[in-house]
């Protein structure tokens, strides 16, 4: 039931629906319709509402509503599996914009957070922002060494309204979900748990700290894409201080003429970026709109992007990246068969779906985009159409892959707003053939094999044991090895798979510890006979499973 703290909130939520005659999400909750009785009574918009779409309407009661729903429209609007088109187009253009609190407020923050008098801390400290959104707000700053810098610091007391507004938006979800004709098509509460998830990782600035420093690591050239530095001494929980870095937004194309920079050259750098985060680091901005995104106007022979704001950032589970990889592949190929059964095989899909009917409704989507100039497809849109009919054959996505759609998204707009004419399947499909033959190449194997040798070295001692304690367990009849081991032929062809297994195994497993010693030991006899060893080593696992099996 609806605490009855929050019901006066509830009714001003509806009385700013109705004033901006939005109707159908009234009707559509049976619960506040008798207010549309009052509408007279509740005043008019700054704006006249009348001829504006429902999504302009929308986006303006969002706003009025404050910060925290301006949050949720946000996320709404990368839902374009889920949210009509003409709503998600006017949420996307929602401003986390909003009055700025106090300078003095700051400070005292600031001092208690990082525990010293703030002329200790910063050389000069303006308090008027530079910016200020709904979570914190942004103060320019110099060290005593003179460096200038930027000081992020949160809003007084937001983590309790946060709280407040969160618990609000609960109640608004559940009324949505139980009263709403397309409930479950827009499934209101999943939506609610992303924004509660992302404004839980937004105030936590130390994170968005640890998310800037990784991300310049993985940039650490900074030809492409430039981070700035983060001042540990001077970062804290709520408090957060960076290198201040000057740049013009990503969609000020005049600004970029006038400057002299190559826009084309700088768009598919951009696409380039964007698939080396995603599928080189496994860490990609997910909050990469043109304000977040500018262009350096200093590297003219080179030019470069320079990064802000990295309270969102994601990352995929490994297997998804590996099927998401192999499925733009597929996509870029025009393999349908491919992407039908690598949905099912990446456990996106159940495996009862009939991999015809699926490759037939992905082709049914896929077909029409192809009768155009690839430099007139939009990927993210065919992603995005790809999702919906994906949805039919009970599609499960995780939480990152609707924050990558997001990004593509993001990033699209931006190539295309540099570019108009750019080609995002050339520039994406040699970059993302290239990353997938660096990330699996034998060399990375052994890498990785030579990474994980102390666990091996760790656990080769129990293995025989193990085994031996598994035989005599079946032995005694303590255990089935399989459904249908009853006859004592069967267990004793099954003991011999096992032993077949199990020396290959020791093999292998000698082989790569002997060819890791020598690459690490003896590197003057070179690369060869240490990967020769390794090659071999994996060819008697690859045997001795296949015999397992068989």
């Amino acid at each position: 039931m609806t605490p009855l703290s929050i019901v006066p909130r509830l009714l001003r939520v509806a009385a700013v629906l109705l004033r901006y005659r939005l109707d159908e999400l009234v009707d559509a909750t049976h619960l506040f319709r008798p207010l549309k009785l009052l509408r007279p009574l509740l005043g008019r918009p700054s704006v006249d509402v009348r001829p504006l779409s429902r999504g302009a309407r929308l986006r303006l009661a969002l706003v009025e509503l404050g910060p925290i729903f301006v949050k949720a429209g946000q996320v709404l609007s990368t839902r374009r599996d889920l949210v009509p088109q003409d709503i998600a187009d006017e949420l996307a253009l929602l401003q986390d914009q909003v009055p700025p609190f106090p300078g003095a407020a700051a400070k005292a923050i600031i001092e208690a957070e990082l525990k010293a008098p703030i002329d200790r801390l910063y050389a000069q400290f303006d308090e008027t922002p530079l910016a200020s959104a709904s979570i914190a707000q942004v103060h320019a700053a110099t060290l005593h060494d003179g460096r200038e810098v930027v000081v992020k610091v949160l809003r007084p007391r937001i983590d309790m309204q946060i709280a407040r507004d969160v618990k609000l938006l609960h109640s608004l979800g559940e009324l949505a979900q139980r009263w709403h004709p397309n409930a479950d098509k827009i499934r209101p509460l999943d939506v609610v748990g992303e924004v509660e998830k992302m404004l839980e990782n937004e105030l936590d600035l130390q994170r968005e700290g640890a998310s800037a420093s990784l991300l310049k690591r993985n940039f650490a050239s900074g030809v492409d894409l430039y981070v700035p530095e983060v001042h540990w001494e001077l970062t804290g929980a709520r408090v957060l201080t960076l290198e201040r870095v000057h740049g013009v937004s990503s969609d000020d194309i005049a600004a970029i003429d006038a400057a002299g920079i190559d826009r084309k050259r700088l768009a598919a750098k951009g696409v380039r970026i964007f698939y080396e985060q995603v599928f080189r680091d496994n860490f990609f901005h997910a909050d990469a709109h043109p304000g977040n995104i500018w262009v350096d106007p200093l590297e003219l022979a080179e030019p470069r992007f320079i990064a802000l704001d990295f309270g969102i950032m994601g990352s995929l589970p490994e297997a998804d990246q590996y099927w998401l990889a192999q499925n733009f592949i597929a996509l870029f190929e025009r393999d349908y068969a491919r992407i039908a059964k690598l949905h099912v095989d990446a456990g996106w899909m159940p495996s009862t779906v009939r991999l015809d009917e699926l490759e037939a409704a992905v082709r049914t989507v896929c077909e029409p985009y192809f009768t155009r100039p690839l430099s007139q497809i939009s990927l993210a849109e065919l992603v995005v159409k790809l999702f919906q009919t994906a949805r039919r054959f009970e599609l499960t996505l995780q939480p990152q892959l609707i924050l990558l759609q997001k990004t593509l998204l993001n990033i699209e707009g931006v190539g295309r707003l540099l570019d108009p004419d750019i080609d995002i399947w050339a520039v994406a499909h040699p970059v993302l053939k290239r990353i997938l033959r660096e990330r699996y190449s034998p060399l990375r194997t052994l890498g990785e094999v030579r990474k994980r040798l102390p666990e091996w070295f760790h656990m080769a001692p129990k293995l025989p044991g193990l085994v031996h304690d598994a035989l005599q367990s079946a032995a005694r009849g303590e255990q089935r090895l399989l459904a249908d081991a009853d006859s004592l032929s069967h267990q004793t062809k099954l003991v011999h798979r096992m032993l077949h297994m199990m020396g290959s195994g020791l093999l292998g497993a000698a082989l790569i510890i002997s060819a890791t010693l020598l690459w690490a030991l003896a590197p003057q006899h070179g690369l060869w006979p240490p990967l020769c060893m390794g090659v071999a080593g994996l060819l008697a696992f690859g045997w001795g499973w296949s015999r397992g099996r068989t």
